[in-house]
């Protein structure tokens, strides 16, 4: 139970980060010319994101302004299962993290934390066998994830009706997928290092030991 809950809570946290990556999408603007693409300044397109996460993240922000970008009936209804999904993650996140502490801390009161090592170890595969699939395809791997994830093909956003299209272009969600790998091992590559630690501490003799009664 704790080692679930501690993986749900890599995973949530992972999403989580990455949603909020304001720095990802500032970046692109100008690696990608997104200013160009919709003519709208830096500034003015950071303003209507912030917005758009507003409504995605916040349960009690329940309608979508963009204050450049219409949103068509259909755009709406994908926006609204994109809100409920990033909110899913949330609350996921803040049931997990608790359990989560609790279990590395009753890992480490038993000197157990030799039990991470594997999980760890087949966790770590699972972001590289992902990311191979975003690199041999990833407009394959992006369809198979909407398909997967949402009820409807309201995802296919036409740029006339839904104009915030031209400014989330497919290279940024690659780089959000990454992004979102990365941290996942980062997390998973920091149990295992602890673990390892503690393992190499027990096991060398001139570590201090406790002689207390």
């Amino acid at each position: 139970m704790g080692l679930t809950a501690l993986f749900l809570a890599l995973v949530s946290l992972s999403i989580t980060l990455t949603i909020n990556a304001l720095w990802l999408y500032r970046l692109n603007i100008s690696w990608l010319d997104i200013s160009h693409t919709v003519d709208l300044s830096a500034r003015r397109l950071m303003e209507n994101y912030r917005q758009l996460l507003g409504y995605l993240e916040l349960p009690w922000v329940t309608t979508l302004n963009m204050r450049d970008f219409p949103t068509s009936y259909t755009g709406m209804i994908h926006f609204e299962d994109v809100k409920r999904l990033f909110l899913l993650d949330h609350v996921v996140l803040l049931i997990t993290i608790g359990p989560a502490i609790w279990y590395l801390r009753a890992l480490k009161q038993r000197a157990e934390q030799w039990r991470l090592l594997r999980p760890m170890q087949v966790a770590a595969v699972v972001p590289v066998v992902l990311g191979g699939c975003l690199a041999v395809n990833f407009n394959g791997f992006f369809i198979a994830f909407h398909q997967i994830l949402f009820r409807n093909n309201d995802w296919l956003f036409d740029p006339q009706l839904d104009p915030v299209i031209n400014a989330l272009p497919d290279t940024f969600f690659l780089q959000c997928f990454v992004l979102a790998f990365l941290l996942f091992e980062a997390g998973v590559g920091a149990a295992y290092w602890w673990a390892r630690r503690a393992i190499r501490r027990a096991t060398d003799p001139t570590t201090p030991r406790n002689t207390d009664a």
